[in-house]
This record gives structure tokens, sequence and C-alpha cells, in this order.
């Protein structure tokens, strides 16, 4: 109680003092001054401790059994290995409990049952640079990243990703991703969702090389995107944020996956990561996409295509013949030799590629010493080219 009640109750009660004289002295109403001398003479000294303001009645208040519900799906979607923010918990609410309550209640509830950690302080949503495709196909994302195995050997997981609904388009594990398993993998997303308009990765040389100086040319996968028409894109060195959505995802796989032993084998987790794909583009719902999931963004609108056309790839390239009169030329990632002469060998040759039509210069003189098309069966390309059987 404050010090003006303490005031007025010993005025009224110890001095004897009129009630109105009192209440124009300390400048309160009447009726308050008689309610602080009833409160008194009922209940002694206690009626000068601070009393709670809380309401005896919340109407409006969530029910008891509605907050252990709460509290129940954040333990199971936690020991899940999924989301289990105040939006993921909503839409649990509304989808199977037909209860509707807003975010900021449940994270109000998740506070009172200490079940929410302080993050530290991010800067606003409203200074990040965000960027969605339009359409699905539009642009697909991909990126892998390491697993553990029971045994603690390491194992890598490729994914593939649609950057405007976040449908996990592939999802496949490896010892370790080469070229090859990036283009069969790249191949089997394209067979069942269609070829893309573009896509996005980083600088990994399973992706690209154009940070090797040109020297080994396009590898498999800028060869099978060339030849599909599929602009390519790379993040900058050193900004993995190019290619967050990819990137937040396999977080959210890995979480997943935490929740659960470790697999014994790849076999064990390519089964494991059907299993959370499946449940990540179907059941799992999508803060970014108003509560949507992946699946259903995905199929309500039409798909993207690519522009279909195919920039020829250039290269010059400064070499030297071996002593076996052979020089070498990297193409979709393959190595192929080409046959000079052992009369050119140690010479110093200039070679200008063109996608498989290649030409071989002397350095100091300009004679052109071979020109030929890529045969890209054959590792070894004779001077004399292969006569059709008759």
């Amino acid at each position: 109680m404050s010090t003006r009640a303490r005031l007025v109750i010993t005025a009224v009660v110890l001095e004897g003092r009129p009630v109105a004289q009192v209440a124009a002295e300390y400048a309160v109403h009447r009726a308050w001054v008689y309610k602080l001398v009833t409160r008194y003479r009922a209940e002694g000294e206690a009626a000068f401790e601070p009393r709670s303001r809380r309401p005896h009645h919340s109407p409006a208040s969530t029910p008891p059994e509605v907050v252990a519900l709460i509290v129940d799906l954040r333990a199971k979607l936690t020991a899940d290995g999924q989301d289990a923010g105040p939006h993921t918990i909503a839409w649990h609410l509304a989808t199977h409990h037909d209860l509707h309550l807003s975010p900021s209640t449940i994270w109000r509830h998740l506070k009172s049952a200490g079940l929410i950690t302080p993050t530290p302080s991010k800067r606003p949503r409203s200074s990040y640079i965000r960027f969605e495709a339009d359409l699905p196909n539009q642009l697909w994302q991909t990126d892998f990243t390491h697993v553990r195995l029971a045994d603690g050997t390491d194992s890598e997981v490729l994914t593939f990703l649609d950057d405007h609904s976040r449908l996990v388009l592939a999802c496949t594990a490896h010892h370790r991703v080469t070229g090859t398993d990036v283009v069969t993998t790249f191949r089997a997303a394209i067979s069942a969702n269609g070829i893309p308009a573009a896509v996005l990765s980083d600088n990994g040389m399973v992706f690209t090389t154009r940070l090797a100086g040109g020297r080994g040319g396009r590898n498999a996968f800028e060869c099978e995107l060339a030849r599909l028409g599929v602009e390519q894109r790379n993040s900058r060195p050193n900004h993995p944020t190019t290619c967050g959505k990819v990137e937040r995802v396999q977080q959210t796989m890995k979480r997943w996956l935490a929740a659960r032993p470790r697999p014994a084998g790849l076999d064990q987790l390519q089964r494991l990561l059907d299993a959370w794909r499946e449940d990540y583009n179907t059941t799992r719902p999508h803060r970014s996409l108003h509560g949507r999931t992946p699946a259903a963004a995905y199929s309500c609108r039409p798909k993207d295509q690519p522009a279909g056309h195919h920039a020829p790839h250039h290269r010059v390239r400064n070499d030297r013949v071996d002593e076996h009169g052979v020089v070498t030329v990297r193409h979709a990632g393959k190595l192929h030799h080409i046959g000079i002469g052992r009369t050119h060998a140690r010479t110093h040759v200039i070679l200008l590629i063109q996608d498989l039509h290649i030409r071989v210069i002397h350095a100091l003189t300009g004679e052109i010493l071979r020109e030929l098309t890529l045969d890209t069966t054959r590792d070894y390309q004779p001077q004399k080219p292969r006569q059709p059987e008759p």
C-alpha cells in the first residue's frame, strides 16, 4: 500500500479526524477513504500489504488443457527434430486439433513454461535483401553437406532445391560427391520435375571450374547445363548467403537426422533422407510459404522453362607437346589425348577450342599442326581419323 494510504488511515483511525476533512487534505475521494478504513478494520496490518491487480475472472484466457497441449507439442516436435516454433505449433493446433491461437499467445505460454531460450539480438528483417523466384523451376539451388555415419566415417549429402517453393527435388547420399554424382542426381531431378531455367550453386569443383583458370574446360555438370540450355549461376567466393535457401534446408535436414540413431551405412542414410524429404515436402508447414507445404507451393503455379540458348564455350590454351607427340584436353571432366606427331615433341603450341572443334597451332610460326572435332567416345584422338568399316 502507498504512503498516502498509510497517512489517510492513521489520520482517520488513530487521530479520529473526520473523513471529509482527511479526503480534502490529501486530495482523494471520500469513497476511497471509507474503503481504506473498512479494509484496515477488517484485516488489520495486512491491509498495508500490496495486492495483486489481476482480475478474479479471465474469460478469454487459454484453458489449462490447451496450455498443456502446447507444451506437449513443443516437446514432441523438438524430440522429432522438427521445427517447434510458435508458428509451427499454431499450424498443428489448427490442423490437427481445430484450435486457433495466435503465435504470440503460444510464445507467451512457452515463455511462462521456461521453454523459450533467449537468442542474440539480430538485425531487423527489414534490412535483409531477400530474393525469391516468381515461378517453380525458374531457379534451382544445389549444394552438398557432410553427415557422420555410425562408425565415425564421413559421408556427403547432395541436395537440389526449387528456389520458389523450397521443394526438395533430390537428396542423395554419397561417400564423396563427384561430378558424375551431380550429373546423375540432376538428371533424375529433371526427369521427375522438368528442366529448370537456371541453376545456382557455389564454386565447388563438382559444380564449376570457373575459378580454375579455364585450363580444364567445362566439367561434366557445366556441359550438361549447356546442352540443355540451362543458365548457370554461381555465388561469389566467401558469400554462402547467396545460396541461403539450400544451406538452410540442409540445417533442417541435419537437425532431423540428429534426432535419430546414426545410420550404419549409405543405404540406411538414403532411407532416412527419403523419409525426411517426404515429410518436408508434403507435411511440414513452411512459414515463408504462408503455412503451405513446399509440394503445395510447387504445384499451384505453372513451371518455368529454360530459354534454350546454347552459348558456345571458347578457350585458348598455351601448352607443350609431350615426348610422345601428344597434347591433352579435358572435356566434360574427362581427359582426351590428341596425337600431334613425334616430330613435334616438346613444341610449344596454342590450342584454340570452341566446344568440340579444336585447332592446335605452332606457338612460334603460327602453323596449324592439327585441326579436329573431338570424338568424346575415345580417349585418344589419332592423327589419322578412324575409317568407317566397309
